[in-house]
């Protein structure tokens, strides 16, 4: 395709290499100026040692060519000969235009590009208010019965949320090494790591599982301090029970983060609003109906995670993936 076709009509961005030397102005259609390139060194110093093309820089990033109107290439690089090209990678964001038109041709783009963050960033905004919503209903519950059980409240899901907070390199390393293995398309590195990074939340659950049983109330005890442990047992029952969902909570956080590392934000977000639900109907059915009080709490916020954790691994199932190889 030539440059005289390309100057002229409304085509998709540059495929091709681009090599400046070879577009002297007796090469280009009379409409087309300059080169609009970012401040990279090597941009400088090959349009300032090539005479030949009569390639000059002005100052202001721009690689000009006299005498001819107006080309824009966002994104020059250079090869290993020190050639100085428009990357044919397909970025969307090298592309000629058409002189006069003040960028418009990339305006749709940039729309699409906001979309496409919003679209991604609503639904997993709403996956970290999940979670303290669930506490949020368990007070709320718990207030309008006993104030014992409801101080008791505090301390406890201090306790269960906040240790989460330790794990969360696994949440950062899942969706890292997800988005980085398919964007080299590799899905066999996919499946090693979705697959070695819910063994290790798995036994990370287990040990959690058995450090709230047997040190929870030492922490609570510690936590609350001297004055307060009249509702130590009550904080202590509500832990108790909470604990017994660490592994599903970590094996969810890990599946969540691999949906999110694929850009799928919805299929968590789901499965946590379908938690929040279970976890609501569950305190009043526990707590009100059958008085169970804050172990009701405890049990119905346990259950509602259980629920999470399978819903998310289901989304994961969705996409190819299989839990364990």
């Amino acid at each position: 395709m030539g440059l005289q076709t390309l100057a002229t009509s409304p085509l998709p961005p540059i495929r091709a290499r681009l090599p400046l030397s070879r577009l002297a102005p007796s090469s280009l259609p009379p409409r087309i100026r300059r080169f609009r390139a970012p401040c990279l060194g090597h941009a400088h110093e090959y349009a300032a040692q090539s005479p030949s093309s009569s390639i000059s820089f002005d100052g202001a990033c721009d690689l000009g060519i006299d005498g001819v109107d107006d080309v824009r290439v966002p994104l020059v690089e250079s090869d290993s000969q020190g050639e100085v090209f428009a990357p044919d990678s397909g970025d969307p964001g090298t592309s000629l235009e058409e002189p006069g038109d003040g960028g418009a041709g990339a305006v749709p783009h940039i729309w699409r590009q906001m979309k496409e963050i919003a679209v991604f960033a609503g639904p997993a905004v709403g996956l970290w208010i999940c979670g303290p919503l669930m506490s949020l209903i368990d007070t709320a519950v718990i207030g309008q019965g006993s104030s014992l059980e409801l101080a008791a409240l505090g301390p406890s899901t201090v306790v269960c949320d906040y240790l989460s907070y330790v794990f969360m390199f696994l949440s950062i390393a899942t969706s890292n090494m997800v988005a980085t293995s398919l964007a080299k398309n590799d899905k066999g590195e996919v499946q090693h790591q979705i697959s070695m990074l819910l063994f290790v939340a798995l036994t990370c659950g287990m040990g959690m599982l058995f450090f709230t049983k047997f040190m929870g109330t030492s922490i609570l005890t510690a936590f609350v301090g001297p004055e307060n442990l009249h509702i130590v047992p009550a904080a202590s029952s509500y832990v108790q029970i909470r604990g017994l969902a660490w592994p599903a909570v970590l094996v969810g956080m890990v599946a969540q983060s691999a949906s999110l590392g694929m850009k799928d934000s919805w299929g968590p977000l789901k499965a946590l609003a379908v938690a929040s639900i279970v976890n609501g109907f569950g305190d009043i059915l526990l707590c009100n109906v059958f008085g169970l009080g804050i172990a009701g709490a405890a049990w119905a916020t346990m259950v509602s995670q259980v629920i999470a954790a399978f819903m998310m691994i289901e989304t994961l199932n969705r996409t190819g993936f299989k839990l364990f190889l």
